[in-house]
């Protein structure tokens, strides 16, 4: 059986497990996001790769990724190194034995205005959030077979502006131009390349964010918390294994038709 062939047949033959056999690359995989992702991952069948600067973080989610039985790994790198991460890739090639899903989650947050008074992070936003991307795609194409898969975290303000973010939002903007491009030229392959849009998720980079609205407001943080859902129809935060689940569906055989498309998993914050 030929390697592009078997990672379509691994998930469509697995006793309920999507992905079973599959080896899938997760930055950012110390908390959060990516923290959730693994374990979905994990839990329809796939081996996975955690990579992220922080051993520790990373130690920690796969000591309980293989408390569930899964297979799991610690790869340290810096997506805003474009040699560290060549050779980051490299390892956790080897460590999984392949490589056939890249979720490309990583990233920071925070503000930086251009016409507001602020922080000037735009470089180091920029650098993390759309360099990083595009630096890990490339390490990770010489591994990736026909028929593999590429997932983007972008975000919500990849389809809108906020005042005062202007890197961010110009960051995860440029992800959703790059995921497009690029499924263009990895057609060919049939390797998909797809973005999702996550609104506000259960994680210390939202809890953040909160707290810096409140403190912009001046009310307390519960009060900033029930304004921002109150922009969301379906009036909730998402957790992270709910970005996680439509990662797995994003790799799975039922999605081998879908590419250059950004989906929104917001709870209706935005409907486009």
């Amino acid at each position: 059986m030929s390697r592009s062939s078997s990672h379509v047949s691994r998930s469509r033959s697995s006793r309920g497990k999507q992905l079973q056999g599959m080896c899938c690359v997760v930055t950012g995989g110390g908390s959060g996001i990516g923290e959730g992702i693994a374990h979905s991952l994990g839990e329809a069948g796939a081996r996975v790769a955690v990579l992220g600067r922080r051993r520790k973080n990373l130690n920690k989610v796969v000591k309980d990724l293989e408390a569930k039985n899964i297979t799991a790994v610690a790869v340290t790198g810096d997506i805003t190194d474009e040699a560290g991460i060549r050779r980051s890739l490299k390892r956790a090639h080897k460590a999984l034995s392949g490589l056939d899903v890249l979720v490309n989650n990583a990233g920071v947050g925070g503000p930086n205005g251009c016409a507001l008074p602020g922080p000037d992070r735009w470089h180091e936003v920029v650098r993390t959030n759309l360099d990083g991307v595009y630096h890990t795609s490339r390490a990770a194409l010489p591994y990736l077979p026909e028929g593999g898969r590429i997932v983007n975290i972008s975000s919500v303000l990849g389809r809108f502006g906020v005042p005062g973010y202007t890197a961010y939002c110009a960051s995860k903007h440029g992800v959703i131009g790059f995921t497009k491009a690029l499924a263009l030229e990895l057609a060919a392959q049939k390797i998909t390349v797809n973005a999702i849009c996550p609104g506000w998720v259960d994680t210390d980079m939202a809890t953040e964010g909160l707290q810096a609205m409140a403190d912009g407001m001046q009310v307390e943080f519960e009060q900033a918390r029930r304004l921002a859902m109150s922009a969301v129809p379906l009036g909730r935060i998402l957790q992270p294994e709910e970005i996680g689940s439509l990662v797995v569906w994003l790799a799975s055989a039922g999605a081998a038709g879908m590419t250059g498309q950004a989906i929104s998993h917001c709870g209706g914050q935005v409907m486009w």
